[in-house]
Formats: structure tokens, C-alpha cells, sequence
């Protein structure tokens, strides 16, 4: 498990094994775990922004796409 990207919105926790990553939206207390073609695709996305126009806001927007309607609560045990 390695940390990759983390802002006061979100954080982007890789998991190598796996080949995923997971999301977390620290601000909404809700996280979505995706691998294969769709972690591909989120990586794609990141890399996919100019590199002058990439910085946290943007990372932050795309990240808001990914979790719209499919990040689930976090729920603390």
C-alpha cells in the first residue's frame, strides 16, 4: 500500500498486489477501490492532464468524476 497523491479533498492510495488504487474523499467520508482496465483508465486520466494545468484543483475535479454515484460511505467499525 503506497499513498500516491493526497490533498485536503482526496487522497489516492495504490495497491500494487492488487493493481488498484483506492479513493478517498476525505471531505464527503466516502472511498471507491478500483483495479484493472478502470485504475488503468484513472491513471490515463491523471497523466492526461497538461503537465502547467496539473495541480491539485484539477486532480481534485477529475477525482470528483470518478466518485460521483459510486464511492461508498466509509464506515468506521
Amino acid at each position: 500500500m503506497n499513498l500516491v497523491y493526497n490533498s485536503e479533498s482526496y487522497a489516492i492510495v495504490a495497491y500494487p498486489v492488487q493493481q488498484g488504487f483506492e479513493l478517498v474523499d476525505k471531505l464527503g467520508g466516502r472511498s471507491l477501490f478500483v483495479q484493472g482496465s478502470v485504475a488503468v483508465g484513472l491513471r490515463n486520466a491523471i497523466d492526461s492532464i497538461p503537465y502547467e494545468e496539473r495541480d491539485m484543483a484539477s486532480i481534485d475535479s477529475l477525482l470528483d468524476d470518478y466518485c460521483v454515484g459510486a464511492a461508498r460511505p466509509i464506515a468506521y467499525h
